[in-house]
Order: C-alpha cells, then structure tokens, then sequence
C-alpha cells in the first residue's frame, strides 16, 4: 500500500499540472492555478516524508499535512470548476481522486491515533 499510495500521490500531483497547463493565461486564473499547483503538488512530497518519519507524532504531523494539501487542493478544484477555465467533465476526475485521497488520509491519520 505504501508504495502505491506514493505513486498515487506523485500521479495526483501530475495531474494538478496537466490542469495547471490548460488553464487560460488571466489573472484569476493564474491565481487560482498556482495556489492549486502549490497544494496539489505537494501531497505527494508530505506522503513521502511522512513514510521517513523519525517519530509517530512526526508521522502524524507529516500526514496531516497531506491531509490539509488535498482539503486545500479541493477548494481551488472548485473555484477552477465554478469559474469555468475548464469544462466541468475535465476536472471531474480529479476531483473525484481528491476526495478519495483525503477519505484515505483520514483513515490512515484516525489509525495512527489510535495506535
């Protein structure tokens, strides 16, 4: 799971600059693109220094912060979508692997809690 979860992540954060790409060059739009490029991307970075933790609260931090990434990532999906930069059906993918990489998080942070 670790190693395709990190692949996911780093395939996510592709996918957050294929969209970036396509955005049109105004300037909300190249507001809303980097403050996305900036969350999206980082997830995977968090998720791997998460998996090198020195500690369980260092673990749980790092985690938390994909966690806040991918809550953060959703919100500028949303504003991109409600904007319409891009059609609707483009980004639904993606904010579809938004939502099931935060439910995933969640599990793992709720688990590591408890432990």
């Amino acid at each position: 799971m670790e190693n395709e979860l990190a692949e996911r992540t780093y395939q996510y954060g592709r996918r957050i600059v294929a969209l970036f790409e396509a955005l049109p060059v105004n300037r909300v739009a190249d507001v809303f693109g980097n403050q996305l490029l900036r969350s999206g991307t980082s997830v995977g970075a968090n998720y791997r220094e998460a998996n090198r933790a020195r500690s369980k609260p260092e673990f749980i931090s790092k985690m938390g912060e994909c966690l806040r990434e991918l809550d953060e990532s959703s919100f500028w999906l949303r504003h991109i979508e409600d904007s319409r930069f891009i059609p609707a059906q483009r980004i639904a993918a993606l904010r579809s692997e938004t939502d099931e990489l935060i439910s995933i998080f969640v599990t793992i942070l709720k688990r590591a809690k408890t432990r």
